[in-house]
């Protein structure tokens, strides 16, 4: 990862046109090729960024991001203060408490419970940041990433959001929707996630456990 605090103006040019006129900034440039620009006072969310796959283009006095459909994140820099880069390694993802995982392998027993027509693919299915709890198909057949959670929470959405910005690189599974289940969803969650266009699904543990023990049908 690459941190970059610069005084800079950013401009985006594509569907739409963005401006930040010139202030002190945090630029960083993750090992995936995303550029994302930060200030001091927006807690997780950066003002403006470009997704992978991307490109970046380096010259003096300025950076040019540019995706592949042509859209452009041009930085102008007017000062450096700091250029640093680490080497952060494969996160091994949050971890799950025993209720998680419990929840991760009912659901994987039962995909209905997030959707009609939900079959299972594969349980922890690997990327290269770390394994997908459950990918899926819905009732029309299109793959779907599941992240699992006891409480939902905003760093969930986050990394669902990883794994779906890496998913959906693959030709062979694209387009890939996301499901955030959790037995709790915090309000700034659902927000995010709706944001994002990943649905929010609110399982109940209990009921899923009785499922398993006595019934046929889900409800």
């Amino acid at each position: 990862m690459r941190l970059v605090i610069a005084r800079c103006s950013v401009d985006y040019v594509g569907r739409l046109s963005a401006h930040l006129p010139p202030a002190t900034r945090l630029l960083m440039v993750k090992a995936d090729g995303s550029v994302s620009i930060h200030a001091d006072d927006r807690a997780y969310k950066p003002l403006n960024w470009m997704s992978p796959p991307c490109r970046l283009e380096e010259a003096p006095g300025v950076w040019r991001v540019v995706n592949k459909a042509g859209e452009e994140l041009r930085i102008t820099l007017e000062e450096i203060f700091q250029d640093s880069s680490y080497e952060l390694g494969v996160d091994p993802g949050l971890r799950k408490d025993g209720v998680e995982a419990h929840l991760q392998e009912l659901l994987a027993a039962s995909p209905t419970a997030l959707g009609d027509g939900f079959t299972l693919i594969r349980r922890e299915y690997m990327t290269a940041i770390g394994p997908v709890d459950l990918l899926c198909r819905d009732g029309a057949g299109a793959t779907v990433a599941v992240e699992v959670k006891r409480r939902g929470e905003i760093d969930g959405v986050e990394q669902l959001t990883r794994y779906l910005e890496l998913l959906n690189r693959d030709p062979l599974l694209a387009p890939v929707g996301g499901v955030f289940a959790a037995q709790e969803i915090k309000p700034q969650a659902r927000v995010l996630a709706t944001d994002r266009g990943i649905r929010c699904v609110v399982v109940d543990y209990d009921r899923l456990r009785g499922i398993e023990r006595d019934e046929l049908t889900l409800f």
